[in-house]
């Protein structure tokens, strides 16, 4: 969009909930209407529970499919319950396969059979077909509307089939598949290209015959890699026997990326994320787990500190730069941790390169331990005038670092290796060497200096 787009093409940004002002009487349902669903969505998931029960009492008409497609997972599981079997249904039968079955996972089961009864025979095929595979797979979220063609049509022969066959169309597609007699995809054509060509050209003179394909049962992270590799708009999704069965667009891939690094980020805090829908108990259910393992690991570095407590008690001048060594190497190895994770989840780190990454890392470490160990020894021999305790900081510095950028590149690496997620246990390994070696060997350099 141009600077210079006319101001009624720009979305208004605005704090104002019209739905809460509906509520309160401020407004009419007029001012609803004219919301865009993912706006309406938006304000629908800022309301409390019981704002949102009293507005599907008073108004659950305007819920639509759109609407219900742009809300978050744990909102349509919430509202589902409180709308009519009928309207869900209609919901299901108007959506994209794809937003149909995600809209069906959030259901209790017993509302699963009473939604598949009132389905018509077709629709309900599609869902439990899309049920049928695990979650998080490209069979549980793929499209199975989608434009197929042999390659003896003419272009005028797949425009009349699709204007012939309109509402059985995705909403948007943006190729035309090429298949042959056993629905295998042998091309595909842009409908950009369909559109601008001779109504007698065959499909087969006009088709790209280079696939980017993906498999039912794999991992949408995988899926999202692929399409972000090789630039796609949308590919076909075969079964085991290369059959194509549907297709995964962008705008669904873009929804898996976002996800997986929502996901990362939070695994690296040790959290999940707080939905709207969320209480205090849940929230508090889903982080003490991993508070607890902090709490182990600090233990841990405290009975390091124990060791070494006659030194402490000696030169109590270690209790003040002790802190700073482990929150040092700390952070290093976070940095180096988050490099980590995101290069193996955009492929970038693999077996091949491993080593070169982990030298470089041990490098640089080395060099940031020289540089701040300097600071740090400066400063020490300022404030307390003695050089044996700025040089005891100075080696702890140095080899807390070392260790850090060690620990932050190869305990996401062996992870990965045995089958977890580097993301989800990493940061709890990484800072219990960073604290474990940074107090052990700021104390065991300073017993053997300074006693």
């Amino acid at each position: 969009m141009t600077e210079n787009a006319p101001d009624n093409l720009i979305p208004e940004l605005t704090s104002r909930n019209v739905l809460l002002e509906y509520l309160s009487g401020v407004t009419d349902k007029a001012s609803l209407l004219e919301l865009h669903p993912a706006d309406f969505s938006d304000q629908f998931e800022q309301l409390s529970n019981e704002q949102r029960e009293a507005f599907i009492a008073d108004t659950g008409d305007l819920i639509s499919p759109d609407v219900l497609a742009e809300l978050e997972d744990e909102v349509v599981e919430d509202i589902l319950p409180l709308l009519p079997k009928v309207q869900i249904a209609e919901a299901l039968t108007e959506l994209d396969s794809d937003d149909a079955t995600q809209i069906f996972e959030e259901m209790e089961d017993e509302q699963r059979e009473e939604i598949l009864e009132v389905l018509e025979p077709e629709d309900r095929a599609s869902i439990e077909a899309g049920m049928a595979f695990d979650e998080e797979t490209i069979g549980r979220l793929m499209q199975r509307e989608f434009v197929a063609a042999p390659p003896f049509w003419s272009v005028g022969d797949a425009i009349d089939h699709m204007r012939a066959t309109g509402e059985e169309l995705p909403d948007l597609f943006f190729n035309i598949w090429v298949v042959d007699t056993k629905f295998h995809p042998i091309g595909f054509i842009p409908v950009s290209t369909l559109m601008r060509s001779p109504r007698e050209t065959k499909l087969e003179t006009l088709m790209n015959d280079q696939i980017f394909s993906v498999g039912q049962d794999m991992d949408q992270e995988e899926a999202a890699y692929i399409f972000e590799k090789y630039h796609l708009i949308s590919a076909p999704v075969l079964d085991t026997d290369g059959r194509i069965s549907g297709i995964m667009t962008a705008d669904d891939i873009i929804d898996i990326i976002q996800d997986e690094n929502k996901e990362d980020m939070l695994a690296l805090a040790g959290v999940s994320e707080a939905g709207v829908t969320d209480t205090a108990f849940t929230t508090v259910k889903a982080r003490a787990p991993w508070l607890f393992i902090n709490l182990i690991t600090a233990i841990l570095a405290s009975i390091v500190i124990a060791l070494f407590d006659y030194t402490i008690a000696e030169f109590v001048q270690l209790a003040i730069l002790m802190p700073i060594v482990a929150s040092m190497g700390g952070n290093a190895g976070t940095q180096a941790l988050a490099v980590a994770v995101r290069s193996l989840a955009e492929r970038d780190l693999t077996s091949q390169n491993a080593w070169r990454v982990i030298r470089r890392e041990a490098i640089a470490a080395l060099f940031n331990g020289f540089i701040f160990a300097i600071a740090l020894a400066i400063i020490a021999y300022i404030w307390f005038g003695r050089q044996d305790i700025a040089i005891v900081a100075f080696i702890a510095m140095v080899i807390n670092h070392f260790f850090a950028g060690i620990a932050g590149i190869t305990v996401p690496l062996a992870l990965k290796r045995m089958g977890a997620d580097p993301a989800v246990s990493s940061s709890v390994f990484v800072t219990t060497v960073t604290d474990v070696i940074g107090f052990f060997a700021f104390l065991g350099f300073a017993a053997i200096m300074l006693l």
